[in-house]
């Protein structure tokens, strides 16, 4: 059995997805935390927002475990207060996405290409000076680590990355899912 603590046979573990829909009170996301910190395992990412209930707040916590620790985890959770519901989305049909900012040089003799190769990850260019751009991409965790690589290319200057938000496909009425309807915009 792996331990916690040590970093090479942490990595080797898959990545669980939780989300944690929890009260909106200061402590929660400390509390919650510490649960995983005190068993010594990291967590990879973490995100946390208000949805459309001002008084909850949907925390998006990616961590490297195994499923039985995992589900322990979960469970351990549900037991903190203020904690309203708790999914483990790992093997749900669910909506996963990141988002990046990324300052790439942008000489002028690259320019033109570098904004067309971009386009194919759908970048957004936030900024523009005249030696860099900094760009916007939404995407799966695998999509934004395509541009990362298609951008090192050209030299990636600086970038912050927000880690997963989740949400499960269907939302559950009466404990039933609800038919789920997909758009693409054909872009």
């Amino acid at each position: 059995m792996a331990q916690a603590n040590d970093p090479q046979a942490t990595r080797d573990l898959p990545t669980r997805t939780l989300s944690i829909l929890v009260e909106n009170r200061f402590g929660v996301l400390s509390r919650i935390a510490g649960l995983f910190s005190a068993r010594g395992y990291n967590i990879e990412s973490l995100t946390v927002a208000g949805g459309s209930d001002p008084t909850l707040s949907r925390i998006t916590m990616v961590v490297r475990c195994g499923p039985k620790l995992g589900g322990q985890m979960v469970k351990q959770i549900e037991k903190l207060l203020d904690v309203v519901k708790v999914e483990d989305l790992t093997e749900s049909d669910c909506v996963l996405r990141e988002l990046i900012l990324v300052r790439v040089r942008a000489t002028e003799s690259k320019r033109a290409t570098l904004l067309n190769e971009a386009e194919i990850f759908r970048a957004r260019v936030v900024t523009a000076t005249p030696e860099s751009y900094v760009f916007e991409v939404t995407g799966d965790s695998a999509k934004i680590d395509a541009f990362l690589e298609v951008m090192a290319g050209y030299g990636i200057d600086e970038m912050v990355r927000t880690g997963k938000v989740a949400l499960p496909r269907a939302g559950r009425a009466n404990g039933e899912h609800q038919q789920v309807l997909s758009f693409s915009s054909g872009l």
